[in-house]
């Protein structure tokens, strides 16, 4: 038997392929599906199923694509209802896969339908779960994202959760090995450890759900502090229930170089959003005006679906020379299909054609030090969590996944400085304020990191509701 997590560090996401004897199951797949093929066809082994622990809201599984090319049938959990073919399994249902089996799990309350796989190995000892969006180390799937579908609040759900762990997870052995869909960096939970595997004994000690007194406590614990979920969360839901269109068809539809000229003129006539996914030392340097910077290297997909709000929106592509294609794949990871070209060339060809070119006026942090006084405006894009933790003194705290709220408060007339904790986050936000004519700002290179470093003055007296 072996058992691999293909950890997917951008998106914090665990996809398994697991083997027994010529047989193979792959749980949870993302959307490109040349990377499981390959192992499958190196090893040897036929795909027997694909396991979903429930229906995806944080990216968009390869499940569709990977049965139609290798003729495996998808598995479901109980309740589940998609709309293409599927097995929907039974709570208890057994699966065998060589010599090892799959038992189902039915674990509702992140989902009505999310279910976590028990694999029992060769001697019929119970060794492993993969516990999708139940149970993370650290914490448990937030009850908030299916609401609207199981006509239920999210205490409801909270209570759910509760029960299925109480009676399915926790009287497990200690030893098993508890393999989650997710980790640190997800925004499916807020309190995940770094770590991608953990025997279900540790997690009993110290996850923090795991250890409350009664259900009431774990509702009002699970639910304290939940952040509102990416906007791209529905959409993804979606489009794993409804299915989608060939990821083979979205890339080749995607590679497609365009000219300065070409670029130029389908910018115009197709209404597109320009994406240039540069690093930000880069980009302030000079872009193509208009463009909205989210830095390849990075978190770039959660932030795609965080910041651009309909997956439909047409997309042409800035991007270092040779990431087009790793760029159109992460883009279709969270369900945006629809890039319809690409700057041949990169940035180069559009300053060597001689077209227009704009800038981020970018600082150091000791030159942000010099240049700070009484009178200045300081703009945190940082969460709340981080800005309350410590803070330039009297900057103003604006999430970046709020600045379609407070951006329309900002007094252009009046200069301000912008950072985040690192620039990545300032540069997205830079280039959003920039494309909507916000120009008088100086963003800080580096962020708080660097900031901290110089002898600004630092406060963690929470400064939030101060009007801009």
């Amino acid at each position: 038997m072996k058992i691999e997590q293909i950890y997917t560090g951008c998106l914090a996401q665990g996809a398994y392929y697991i083997v027994s004897e010529n047989e193979a199951i792959i749980i949870d797949p993302l959307r490109e599906t040349k990377p499981y093929i390959d192992r499958l066809e190196k090893d040897g082994v036929k795909l027997k199923y694909i396991f979903e622990t429930h229906f995806h809201a944080d990216f968009v599984s390869g499940h569709v694509d990977l049965s139609k090319k290798t003729g495996a049938p998808i598995v479901y959990g109980p309740t589940a209802n998609p709309d293409f073919d599927a097995i929907i399994a039974e709570d208890g249902q057994i699966f065998e896969i060589g010599k090892v089996k799959i038992k189902v799990l039915h674990t509702p309350g992140h989902t009505m339908e999310s279910s976590t796989y028990l694999l029992i190995d060769e001697n019929g000892k119970e060794t492993a779960i993969f516990s999708g969006d139940t149970l993370f180390l650290g914490d448990v799937g937030r009850p908030d994202l299916a609401q609207k579908a199981a006509s239920m609040t999210q205490e409801e759900l909270a209570g759910i959760l509760y029960d299925s762990l109480q009676t399915k997870i926790m009287p497990l052995a200690d030893d098993i090995t508890v393999y989650p869909a997710h980790g640190a960096g997800s925004a499916c939970g807020k309190n995940m450890q770094k770590e991608t595997v953990d025997t279900l004994g540790n997690q009993k000690r110290t996850n923090y759900a795991l250890n409350q007194p009664d259900k009431e406590s774990f509702i009002r614990e699970v639910l304290d502090g939940l952040s509102a979920p990416p906007k791209y969360f529905g959409m993804n839901v979606a489009l794993n229930k409804g299915g989608y269109e060939d990821f083979d068809t979205i890339l080749k539809k995607g590679k497609q170089p365009l000219s300065s000229e070409e670029f130029e003129k389908v910018a115009e006539d197709s209404g597109a959003l320009i994406l240039d996914t540069r690093s930000a030392a880069e980009f302030h340097k000079g872009f193509v005006p208009n463009s909205i910077n989210i830095g390849l290297q990075g978190d770039f997909a959660p932030w795609v679906g965080a910041m651009i709000v309909d997956v439909q929106q047409p997309l042409l592509l800035v991007s270092d020379v040779g990431s087009e294609e790793e760029t159109i794949t992460r883009l279709a990871r969270v369900g945006f299909d629809n890039v319809i070209g690409y700057l041949n060339g990169g940035f180069e060809t559009w300053k060597n054609a001689g077209k227009e070119v704009d800038h981020v006026n970018r600082i150091t942090a000791e030159s942000f030090a010099q240049q700070l006084n009484d009178s200045a405006k300081v703009i945190d894009v940082r969460n709340e969590t981080e800005y309350a933790a410590e803070h330039v003194n009297e900057a103003y705290s604006r999430p970046l996944v709020e600045i379609n709220e407070w951006a329309n408060n900002l007094n252009n007339d009046e200069h301000f400085f912008l950072h985040c904790a690192g620039g990545y986050r300032s540069m997205i936000a830079a280039s959003i304020l920039n494309s909507r004519g916000i120009r008088n700002f100086t963003e800080v290179e580096g962020g708080f990191n660097k900031i901290k470093e110089t002898g600004v003055p630092k406060s963690n007296f929470v400064c939030q509701s101060k009007t801009l």
